[in-house]
């Protein structure tokens, strides 16, 4: 499927490059951090094992699979032809999965080093390296090269607890995306994220913000739950809807469709849905079922 280039109107000349300075960007972002430093070392230990296992399937997706769901389709809409950027991308399945849905060019932002180095060497034995960049970057604080050179900005599934400032996570998204882009945010109910367990429920992590919440995990990774890992420390952040949707429009956008999931393809991680008859995920509570994911679609004048 060709891309054609947009009049120059459209385009801007410095989105066809970004600056090297990106991917020497780790002690930048570990000083801006602070006390989010032991999330990237999280993060870069969790990466390294991450590729061999189901979660992260790299045989199936070289013979042409894509870990995109109906949610982030439907979410995001028609890419065919456009520029994506995918933040906080991990190791890059997601990004190039896009591609593979008729996108023109995809770039990955992600703070970890490692997974970077992942992604990069993923999209070469893919054959897809011509049209995918992967760079270290904070979500927080994108390069401005990047700004007005996209027409969508997605992130999906275990994005927003790793964010301490919802606002300007908005502002950075808004930042990046051309007149008439749209960010394409699918995520982990705010209400599914609070649950520790089902049965009993209970309830160890906030609704809203309410400051940051360190976690002392065991040992493994979501996808590779038997590996000796050895940081295993968190620090993360509960966002209500309420906030997520404020800090959208607070940073310019318009919102299109705002979702909340009570079925869904994948649970990720968490192993509190159930698969049930018709194939989806349900999280039930006496019977009824509670949202699992949330997805928003916001728009750029």
């Amino acid at each position: 499927m060709s891309c054609q280039r947009r009049a120059p109107t459209q385009w801007h000349s410095h989105c066809d490059v970004l600056p090297t300075e990106l991917l020497d960007a780790e002690g930048v972002i570990l000083g801006r951090m602070g006390g989010m430093t032991e999330n990237l070392r999280w993060w870069d230990e969790r990466a390294r094992l991450h590729g061999d296992d189901p979660v992260y399937d790299t045989s199936a997706f070289l013979t042409g699979h894509s870990t995109l769901y109906a949610i982030d389709h439907e979410t995001t809409g028609e890419v065919t032809g456009q520029d994506v950027i995918h933040l906080q991308c991990h190791t890059g399945m997601d990004t190039l999965s896009w591609l593979r849905a008729g996108a023109c060019r995809v770039v990955g932002v992600d703070f970890s080093p490692v997974a970077i180095d992942k992604a990069t060497a993923l999209a070469q034995s893919a054959g897809l390296a011509d049209r995918a960049q992967f760079h270290v970057a904070d979500a927080l604080d994108l390069p401005r090269d990047l700004r007005g050179c996209f027409d969508v900005c997605y992130a999906s599934r275990g994005v927003l607890c790793w964010i301490d400032d919802l606002d300007q996570w908005m502002r950075q998204a808004a930042g990046v995306l051309r007149p008439g882009g749209r960010l394409a945010l699918i995520d982990m109910h705010p209400l599914f994220l609070m649950a520790d367990s089902v049965d009993p429920l209970v309830f160890d992590f906030p609704y809203a913000a309410d400051g940051p919440q360190r976690f002392d995990d065991q040992a493994g990774s979501y996808a590779a739950i038997d590996a000796t890992t050895e940081h295993n420390s968190t620090t993360e952040y509960g966002h209500s809807l309420a906030e997520v949707v404020t800090a959208a429009i607070a940073a310019g956008l318009t919102i299109d469709q705002l979702g909340e999931h009570l079925a869904v393809e994948t649970d990720g991680p968490r192993g509190l849905a159930t698969r049930e008859g018709d194939g989806l995920m349900r999280w039930r509570y006496t019977g009824q079922p509670l949202p699992i994911m949330f997805s928003l679609r916001a728009l750029k004048a």
